[in-house]
């Protein structure tokens, strides 16, 4: 079921606007969304996550428009959100702090609770299910951020920047656990990292400035960078040929 955005703008304030008019559509599977800092990304998926509503324009998963209040529940049921910055609830465990999210989303207690020890089988943080949230690594508390995105069972799951700040062997673990998650549920992950696309993604969207400027296969994104480009920087290269330069 795509995530759909179209004719959506976005302001900050009265400020220039972030997104203006942009219409992309998330295809089912993984999908790796490239920009530099400040070209809209984390604007975008929070749009997506309805933590945002936009100016102008609608988002929608499949039939349900984040918009209308009748379908918002299910919306954000369907549609799971991993911001960057995870926080700990230092008084619940591993395990609690999953089904509270899943009571949040409007699952009854008893059900979160059951659902909980799935979520975070998904996630392999069975053996730490007891331990205190905040004693959690930095991947660690990535993978229970992204068992609380699953534990409601979403179709979508928002990722912002969730590989920021990990080390090599952290990253490695995310990468396979997307891998093996990505047959049941449809990934959206926010970055402007270029390593790693053959091996995890379907889908490439580059956004720079607000603007859609490239959406394809990883093949059809990597033919993007010159013929003379060595192999392991051809991501690399077709990125820099897309965007503008940080901003």
């Amino acid at each position: 079921m795509p995530l759909r955005f179209t004719d959506c703008s976005f302001a900050y304030r009265a400020g220039v606007p972030v997104l203006d008019q942009l219409t992309l559509e998330f295809p089912s599977g993984c999908t790796v969304l490239l920009g530099p800092n400040g070209s809209g990304k984390s604007t975008l998926l929070s749009l997506g996550a309805s933590v945002r509503s936009p100016d102008s324009g609608r988002v929608q998963l499949g039939r349900l428009d984040s918009a209308e209040r009748r379908h918002r529940k299910v919306f954000r049921q369907r549609v799971g959100w991993l911001p960057q910055q995870i926080k700990s609830v230092p008084s619940l465990t591993v395990r609690e702090q999953a089904a509270y999210a899943g009571w949040l989303k409007g699952l009854s207690k008893s059900e979160a609770w059951e659902r909980s020890a799935r979520a975070l089988e998904q996630v392999r943080l069975t053996e730490l299910a007891q331990r205190r949230s905040h004693e959690l690594s930095g991947g660690q508390l990535r993978r229970l951020g992204i068992a609380q995105s699953l534990i409601h069972e979403a179709d979508v799951v928002l990722l912002d920047e969730p590989t920021a700040g990990l080390d090599p062997v952290q990253r490695g673990v995310f990468r396979d656990l997307l891998a093996e998650l990505s047959g049941s549920v449809s990934f959206v992950v926010s970055t402007h990292q270029t390593e790693d696309l053959a091996d995890v993604y379907d889908t490439v969207i580059v956004l720079d400035r607000g603007q859609n400027m490239f959406q394809g296969t990883v093949g059809e994104f990597f033919a993007r960078a010159p013929e003379d480009v060595a192999v392991e920087r051809r991501a690399e290269s077709a990125y820099r040929a897309m965007v503008r330069g940080e901003v």
